[in-house]
């Protein structure tokens, strides 16, 4: 039996996709505020202080789980969504950039997921989103999330957003995967994640990759992205930014005259 509310869902989209939350009467999902996308008319929407996990909390208990939630760059606020009519209800979420939205059954991952900030988009009303400390000063200054990731807990599902294409690995025993430390979407709890230098004064000087890898050592599942949302941001900045380079030079001066450059 679970604990959390039971959801059924259905994922849209293949590049921008949406999630479509299935309610029955009285049963509740959990958003991001700003992921809202639309919703059947007897739902009703009640913002508040923290994830709702913990009926009977208290303000100054939801005021202290709201508060660890802005230092992982989250709003103050979540969105809850409950079915106060007859019969099954939907609602929808958005993802906030192209993507896939992951579908986590938290129950069958162990009860814990940890992420990378801004990855959660929505889940059952129960499911606990906290903060995971990295253990280690390195880590934490080196691997590209800070001292602090989100924590998922609970055995509802839960729903997260990763830029461009995921690959899912299943990691054994003692089995390490070196990993660009944006890359990195999410772990179940039974992964150690840390970081380590890139070999070779080459490799760290004009290998373009930076100076550090994130390692993650089974066993456990791994969730990888390949375009992390700072990745893609610095492309634009820099096409924005930077001088044109065309491939042909009379074709390209002539497209560089027509659009005015």
């Amino acid at each position: 039996m679970r604990r959390n509310h039971e959801i059924d869902y259905r994922i849209y989209g293949e590049e921008i996709q949406i999630v479509e939350i299935e309610l029955d009467p009285q049963e509740t999902a959990i958003a991001e505020s700003g992921s809202f996308m639309m919703m059947d008319q007897d739902i009703q929407m009640q913002t508040m202080f923290g994830d709702g996990s913990q009926a009977n909390q208290g303000f100054l208990g939801k005021l202290v789980s709201a508060g660890k939630r802005m230092l992982t760059g989250e709003s103050l606020f979540m969105t809850a969504f409950t079915n106060m009519g007859q019969g099954k209800k939907r609602v929808s979420f958005a993802a906030p950039y192209p993507g896939k939205i992951l579908a986590m059954d938290l129950q069958r991952l162990g009860g814990k997921v940890i992420c990378q900030k801004d990855a959660f988009l929505c889940a059952a009303k129960g499911v606990s989103i906290g903060i995971e400390w990295q253990r280690k000063l390195g880590t934490g200054i080196f691997g590209g999330e800070g001292f602090i990731m989100e924590k998922l807990e609970g055995d509802g599902m839960a729903f997260v957003h990763a830029g461009g294409m995921v690959i899912e690995r299943e990691l054994l025993p003692g089995q390490v995967l070196k990993i660009d430390t944006g890359c990195v979407v999410a772990y179940t709890s039974g992964v150690h994640f840390d970081v380590e230098f890139v070999k070779g004064i080459k490799n760290m000087v004009f290998g373009g990759e930076g100076l550090f890898f994130a390692t993650l050592r089974g066993p456990g599942k791994v969730w990888i992205q390949s375009l992390p949302i700072s990745r893609m941001a610095a492309r634009l900045v820099s096409y924005g930014t930077g001088k044109r380079k065309e491939e042909g030079s009379i074709l390209g001066g002539l497209g560089n005259l027509l659009d005015g450059d």
